[in-house]
């Protein structure tokens, strides 16, 4: 909860301001933008450089919006800046649209910063702005658990802007101090308001050389420093400081082009984030046009189901749903023909989800993510009486996927190679060739997203992919039935009336990759409507399925995604199962930041859980 003293934001927290009382603005400038010499390290980069900027509280976002209005008007066209941060306690939309509100000239950056920040969720989230040259990390964490699980030497710049040292001491700890050192690299300079010489001891013994220099306003010193862990510092901290910082600029190894095999979601989100950082991309779909297999039926629902212990697929999960809801706000906003986010329900339909349910209920999840519901508002929030409760998800809806994946390989750097299969992969004097029937395509490296297929070529063969046949059923709307206006789920989904058709599914058959449709299979369907949404049942009567449409997913053992690296130049966004519309868009933004050498989506934890290297290279098993 964010209080208010004189007109500014104020933490009863920590019993501290937010930002200065006499200019937030020119305080964040002063300190954090003028103590890294951030104009001058921007202009510095080339197209195709990226750089990070590492924070240790988020607040209200203006030090980002400060960096991020910066960053365009120094930067070079096609650098890219990375802005890092944690948050334990975000506060809600309505107190950052306030906080937000006291500086109007960022009134464009706050409505788009705003609109994503709707999209939060627990732990680690990405969200991109400026056409994807910008992207802003937020672990909704404790800052102690997030910064360990950054890459080593990653981060630029630190902007160290906990709460007064006194007041939040744990923001300032040795501990936090070393994984600070451990994500920087030689020539990382930082910035704090602060000037405690304890503080300052402090970063001096993880390898920081560190100087006062005049502070902001009625603040007489502040303290800046770069990280050089091979000089010996003095100990009392009066080290002379470097003129200027060591310029440091990442992503020089980025490849001018990436081939991706795959005309799926999985592959034109791939497609899509690689194109977004400068990269010359060709897609290629063995059928006539994209989402011709899993990713083509006529619509999808946004599902996000995980458990109350978290393990590393359902916080993959959990993460995959933010991010996607924000991509699809970017790439397919909300029109109710294309994409409706009605609100979904997962019912408690059975003994087992009725526990799994209650026990996510005692935990303390935003509103706008989720909530627990009886049957009585369960009736009200779907238009269909309920005999259960469940779980409500606000933002959840459904899409038409084959539109997405048009409107994701819609960029001027992809190219489509429709009518392709690729049937061979090896390296190539430029790095990789994808062989076909009358076609050979060679790139710098090559990311595979095409399911149970890339069993086909030779990198892959013994990767463990299963191909799982899947049956939805197209339903003729009564005018009982038109009353439904939210996805409601449970052992099988159904969504409301579009174009007077309901679609419900779905089946799911190991190892089966026929897609003829097929009756029994339609059976199935109503039969789940049938048991686990009797109302919604009998108000569709005796309605038959009009239509269906049957495809191939692709799963391994334990279900969670392959995605990353398999070898030097050769990554793949895999076995996505039934999750592929949240999961593929965060699997490609993994994907881009290893091929960028850029900063990851994730947690290295979970980077772990998905690496296919480290999964089937190095341990020989599949699962996470």
């Amino acid at each position: 909860m964010l209080d208010w003293k004189d007109g500014q934001p104020f933490s009863s927290r920590y019993g501290d301001v937010y930002f200065s009382t006499e200019s937030g603005l020119e305080e964040t400038r002063h300190v954090f933008l003028q103590g890294n010499d951030l104009a001058h390290r921007f202009a510095m980069l080339r197209a195709g450089e990226s750089f990070c900027i590492g924070e240790t509280g988020f607040g209200t976002g203006l030090n980002f919006l400060c960096a991020w209005r910066l960053f365009e008007q120094t930067a070079p066209p096609g650098a890219n800046l990375d802005f890092f941060s944690t948050e334990k306690f975000p506060i809600d939309d309505d107190e950052l649209g306030a906080a937000l509100a006291l500086w109007p000239e960022f009134a464009a950056e706050a409505r788009m910063l705003l609109a994503a920040w709707h999209r939060r969720v627990p732990g680690w989230n990405r969200w991109q702005f400026a056409a994807g040259r910008i992207r802003l990390t937020v672990a909704m964490e404790d800052v102690a658990q997030a910064l360990p699980q950054l890459p080593s030497a990653c981060v630029d710049a630190w902007f160290l802007d906990g709460f007064s040292p006194a007041k939040n001491p744990e923001m300032w700890s040795d501990s936090l101090l070393a994984a600070i050192a451990r994500a920087s690299h030689e020539g990382t300079t930082l910035a704090t308001y602060t000037s405690a010489g304890w503080v300052r001891r402090g970063l001096q013994a993880v390898g920081f050389e560190v100087k006062r220099v005049p502070g902001y306003g009625r603040k007489r010193q502040m303290s800046s420093g770069q990280f050089m862990p091979a000089v010996t510092v003095l100990e009392e901290g009066c080290v002379p400081g470097r003129s200027s910082p060591i310029p440091t600029n990442r992503g020089t190894g980025r490849p001018c082009s990436v081939i991706v095999i795959g005309g799926g979601l999985a592959g034109c989100a791939a497609a899509h984030a690689l194109a977004q950082r400068g990269i010359r991309v060709t897609l290629i779909e063995r059928a006539a046009q994209l989402a011709s297999a899993a990713s083509g039926n006529p619509r999808g629902i946004l599902h996000a189901r995980f458990g109350a212990g978290m393990n590393a697929l359902h916080r993959f999960v959990l993460a995959a749903y933010g991010h996607a809801l924000a991509l699809l706000d970017d790439v397919m906003p909300v029109d109710g023909e294309q994409r409706a986010e009605c609100g979904l329900l997962q019912l408690a339909a059975t003994d087992a989800e009725a526990k799994r349910i209650s026990k996510l209920a005692v935990q303390e999840w935003p509103p706008h993510l989720m909530q627990t519901v009886d049957a009585e508002q369960a009736s009200l929030l779907t238009g269909m009486e309920m005999s259960r409760g469940g779980l409500w998800f606000p933002a959840g809806g459904w899409v038409v996927p084959p539109k997405v994946c048009v409107r994701l390989a819609q960029h001027p750097n992809i190219t489509l190679q429709l009518n392709s299969e690729v049937t061979g992969l090896e390296r190539s004097a430029s790095g990789w060739c994808a062989k076909g029937n009358g076609f050979a395509i060679e790139a710098e490296q090559v990311v595979v997203c095409s399911a149970h297929q890339a069993k086909k070529l030779a990198p892959f063969a013994a990767f463990p992919l299963q191909p799982v046949r899947g049956q939805i059923s197209v339903l003729p709307a009564t005018a009982a039935s038109g009353k439904l206006h939210a996805v409601l789920c449970a052992e099988g989904y159904c969504a409301p009336a579009q174009d007077g058709r309901h679609v419900a599914g779905a089946t799911s058959s190991f190892d089966d990759e026929a897609t003829d449709i097929r009756a029994q299979d339609h059976a199935e369907n109503l039969a789940r409507l049938s048991a686990h949404m009797p109302a919604l049942h009998q108000a569709l009567g005796d309605a038959q399925p009009v239509n269906g449409r049957a495809a191939v997913r692709c799963s391994v053992p334990g279900a969670t995604p392959l995605v990353g690296e398999v070898e030097a130049g050769l990554y793949c966004s895999l076995a996505h199962g039934t999750r592929g519309l949240l999961t593929a868009g965060l699997a490609a933004e993994i994907i881009a930041a290893q091929v960028c050498s850029q900063l990851p989506p994730l947690p290295q934890e979970l980077l772990t859980a998905l690496s296919p290297l480290h999964r089937i290279r190095n341990t020989g098993k599949c699962s996470a």
